[in-house]
């Protein structure tokens, strides 16, 4: 089949989206906490509901795509991401940010699900690997952008920057002057509302899926989440996402309680930061993994994070600024090999396995909500002490993990030519 890559291009503005949206959550807690007086564990509801949607919708997702095919769902996606974004930017109260978030997470999940296979098709099966690493770049790309961009937005609506243009002249009229960071609501609607014009306007190739990647039957599912492999690997997604979105969602407030740091600059910047040195990480676990068994990059990167939080809870203010963002450069390897573990792992299903995989990013509402809940009773330090848990399990995986088919370095590349 011919290579698309236009589509390859807008698969990879969807991640950016999906990512721009998601990742803003965390330097938003602040602000939150203070204009609805809510505590640890009620504001920890907010990203709880984002990232529930993600476990509940994600096979739903998958049976839609099978249905109706990538863009009538990746338009469905957006259009459900839109309304929860105009909600809260129309009506500020805190039922209203739950519902809003658990429709953006809702049509999050449909985009993701959509978007995977269609890239696999229109970049070619066997450039899917570089195209999923070039994913990454503009994921972690957008995350770092947006907590920039909010920075921006609050400080020019809040008057204590001079600069004015169209868009903060826009905003100014149509956001709350005492609760500005309702500005990237706006925002977020914006870009659904432009989205869904663009996917409309796009012609779309027929995505036609392997067997192994078809969304299986409720008795292989059954069949499946028996086998102890799967199970563990459920869980590893459960505890990455549980400490990537543990980490977004608390630094910025762990800063403000600790070290009196601003959360809408130095906040806002050190969570950009994790997000920058998650994909700028990306570079040197692209060389160790042709140099090296992708179980010993794990271990490597586990220790850097465990070493990092150590730093970031116990270190004095300047150490924890850097510290944080060091978290997210140990990050940088987890995802990618715990997924490419896992799915190496069997060998068959491996649509139905993904399904279960993804429902593992319910972690990113479990985990931030049981560390606010900790924080509430005896303090948000001892709260992130639960980063230890997620870390460790993931470092565990480098001794277990036994999959079928490692990952070829350049060592028995020379081997094989020779």
């Amino acid at each position: 089949m011919p290579r698309n890559y236009y589509i390859v291009g807008l698969v990879f503005l969807t991640f950016f989206v999906i990512s721009y949206l998601t990742n803003i959550i965390g330097p938003l807690v602040p602000e939150i906490i203070n204009d609805f007086q809510l505590s640890l564990t009620m504001v920890a509801f907010l990203p709880f509901s984002f990232f529930v949607a993600y476990g509940l919708m994600s096979i739903p997702s998958g049976i839609l795509v099978e249905k109706f095919a990538e863009k009538k769902v990746m338009i469905l996606g957006f259009t459900v991401a839109f309304i929860g974004a105009l909600s809260m930017a129309i009506f500020h109260d805190y039922l209203t940010a739950i519902l809003s978030l658990f429709l953006i997470g809702s049509g999050m999940a449909m985009l993701q699900v959509a978007i995977n296979p269609l890239l696999r098709t229109s970049g070619g099966e066997e450039n899917f690997a570089f195209n999923s690493t070039l994913v990454q770049f503009f994921f972690g790309t957008a995350s770092f952008l947006s907590p920039l961009a909010y920075s921006y937005l609050v400080l020019n609506l809040q008057g204590k920057s001079s600069e004015s243009n169209f868009l903060i002249s826009t905003l100014s009229m149509v956001v709350p002057k005492d609760m500005a960071w309702i500005s990237m609501y706006w925002v977020f609607a914006a870009l659904a509302f432009l989205m869904i014009l663009v996917v409309g306007f796009s012609k779309f190739p027929k995505v036609e899926l392997k067997e192994d990647e078809k969304t299986g039957e409720a008795g292989t599912y059954m069949d499946l989440i028996r086998k102890p492999m799967v199970i563990l690997f459920f869980i590893a997604v459960f505890f990455y996402v549980g400490t990537e979105q543990g980490i977004n969602n608390w630094t910025s407030k762990f800063l403000q309680t600790y070290h009196g740091y601003d959360p809408q600059t130095t906040g806002a910047v050190v969570t950009s930061w994790f997000w920058g040195l998650m994909t700028l990480g990306a570079i040197p676990v692209l060389i160790l993994l042709k140099l090296m068994d992708s179980r010993k990059v794990l271990i490597i990167f586990s220790i850097i994070g465990i070493i990092s939080l150590s730093m970031a809870l116990y270190g004095g203010g300047e150490v924890a600024k850097i510290a944080f963002p060091m978290l997210g450069f140990s990050a940088a390897a987890m995802w990618p090999i715990i997924i490419s573990l896992a799915l190496n792992s069997v060998n068959e299903h491996h649509g139905t396995i993904a399904g279960i995989l993804v429902t593992g990013i319910v972690g990113g509402a479990v985990w931030p909500l049981i560390i606010g809940s900790l924080g509430d009773e005896m303090g948000l330090k001892t709260g992130m002490l639960l980063l230890y848990i997620s870390l460790l399990y993931i470092l565990s995986i480098g001794f277990w993990a036994k999959p079928l088919v490692t990952n070829r370095t350049i060592w028995e590349e020379n081997e094989a030519v020779n």
